[in-house]
C-alpha cells in the first residue's frame, strides 16, 4: 500500500504533462496537424485566428457550434477549448427522416469517434435547449443564417439565449447580402444582409456589440447563377468558369458579434 502512495505524486504529474502536451493556445489549435488539410487549406479564407479572437473565445469556455456540418471550426475548437472549457455541437436532429440530415449527423459522429482529440465534444440536436439555461459562454454559428430564414432561426435564437450565461457571446458569420435584398432572394441566393440578421438577433434579447470586415470579400458580385455555392468550395458550376470563382475565392461575410444583457 505504501508503494502506491508513493507511486500517486509521480502519476499525477505524468497526468498533468500529458495533458498540458496536447492542450493548444488558439494558433497551436489552428497550426495543429490533426487539421485535415483540405480544411487548412482554406484558412485564407476563413481567418479563423482573427474570427476566433473577435469573438473572444476563451480555451476554458464551454462553447456551442451551432450546425456544425463537417466540423471545419469543430477540429479548431477540439483543440483549443481544454479543461474546464468544452464543445457542444448542436448538429442535425438525430431523428430527422431527411436523408442529408441522417447522412450529415452520422458523418459528423464518425468523425467525433475518430480522435481523441475530440473527447470533449458532445453532440446535441439543433432543436433542442442546446444546454442547461445560463450554462454556456459562448455560442457561434459560421454560414448557416440562410439554412434557418423562417419560425427555425428563431428557434435556434431563442433556445441560444437561454443556454447563455449573462453576458456571454453570441458570434455569426454568414454570407452578406446587399442592402436591401428581398427575403425570397436570400432564401436562394443563400447571402442574407446584415441589417436582417441583426434585427433577428435583437429581437431574441441580443445586444450587437461589434462588427468586423475579417472576412469580407470585396470581390464577391453576389450575383451567380446558383447563388452563393456557385463559389468555392462548393463550385456547383463544376468546370463552368470554375478559374474565375476560383480567382473570386470564397463567400463576402459579415462578422457580427452580440452578447446576452448582464
Amino acid at each position: 500500500m505504501r508503494k502506491i502512495n508513493l507511486l500517486l505524486p509521480v502519476l499525477t504529474i505524468l497526468t498533468v504533462f500529458s495533458f498540458n502536451s496536447i492542450a493548444h493556445d488558439l494558433k497551436g489549435a489552428i497550426d495543429s496537424s490533426d487539421r485535415t488539410l483540405k480544411n487548412t487549406l482554406r484558412d485564407k479564407y476563413r481567418n479563423p485566428y482573427e474570427t476566433i479572437s473577435f469573438f473572444g473565445i476563451e480555451s476554458d469556455m464551454t462553447v456551442v457550434e451551432l450546425s456544425p456540418g463537417g466540423g471545419w471550426y469543430t477540429e479548431i475548437f477540439a483543440n483549443y477549448l481544454h479543461q474546464p472549457g468544452n464543445l457542444i455541437a448542436a448538429h442535425f436532429d438525430s431523428n430527422s427522416d431527411r436523408e442529408y440530415f441522417k447522412r450529415g449527423r452520422a458523418n459528423f459522429e464518425k468523425k467525433m469517434q475518430s480522435s481523441s482529440m475530440y473527447n470533449n465534444v458532445s453532440i446535441v440536436d439543433l432543436s433542442s435547449n442546446l444546454a442547461s439555461p445560463n450554462s454556456v459562454d459562448a455560442v457561434v454559428t459560421f454560414r448557416n443564417l440562410h439554412n434557418w430564414i423562417g419560425p427555425q432561426m428563431g428557434t435556434i435564437f431563442k433556445n441560444s439565449y437561454k443556454a447563455l450565461k449573462p453576458g456571454g457571446i453570441f458570434g455569426i458569420v454568414e454570407h452578406r447580402a446587399n442592402p436591401g435584398t428581398s427575403l425570397d432572394a436570400m432564401k436562394k441566393s443563400g447571402y442574407v444582409t446584415e441589417s436582417y440578421a441583426i434585427a433577428i438577433a435583437e429581437k431574441h434579447g441580443f445586444l450587437l456589440v461589434d462588427k468586423s470586415e475579417i472576412n469580407a470579400n470585396p470581390k464577391d458580385t453576389k450575383n451567380y447563377e446558383r447563388g452563393v455555392w456557385t463559389l468555392p468550395p462548393s463550385l456547383r458550376l463544376k468546370d463552368k468558369d470554375k478559374e474565375q470563382y476560383l480567382e473570386i475565392g470564397e463567400s463576402d461575410r459579415m462578422t457580427l458579434l452580440f452578447k446576452k444583457p448582464n
